[in-house]
């Protein structure tokens, strides 16, 4: 059995980011400590610390989800907006200082060319996480 003391949640207002909050309520049984990300992407030719208003207001919006999806589970939840070039590398960097035991990741179904499409998020934290990973696509639409 996983013992999770801290678990890290990627929340980026797409479908899974309730279920994911939802499972990771499920997993910890209110043990572990638990709290949702939301990574802005800052373009190349913008500083780091640029003040993306837009985007801000977005992950506000995500992260305000997040936290009511975690009351209606019963679930403590810190939440945090970061900036960084590349989600991926946020997240992994995130969970090393934090020193989390475990990274939820959620995605969508989709397809790009007829193949299933994994981004490059999720291929790049399961490549570098130093930690347990767990990834929940969600279902394929009904036909």
């Amino acid at each position: 059995m996983l013992d999770a003391r801290k678990i890290l949640v990627l929340v980026n207002g797409d479908s899974t980011d309730a279920a994911m909050i939802a499972l990771a309520s499920q997993t910890t049984k209110r043990k572990a400590h638990v709290y949702a990300i939301h990574v802005i992407e800052v373009r190349r030719t913008l500083p780091l610390d640029a003040d993306l208003v837009e985007e801000r207001r977005k992950a506000d919006t995500v992260l305000d989800a997040a936290e009511r999806a975690a009351a209606e589970a019963g679930l403590e939840l810190e939440t945090e907006i970061l900036q960084a070039r590349d989600v991926g590398t946020a997240v992994v960097e995130e969970a090393i200082e934090a020193q989390v035991d475990l990274i939820m990741l959620g995605i969508p179904y989709r397809k790009k060319f007829g193949e299933l499409d994994l981004g490059k998020t999720v291929p790049y934290v399961l490549k570098n996480a130093p930690c347990n990973v767990w990834v929940y696509r969600e279902r394929m639409p009904d036909r």
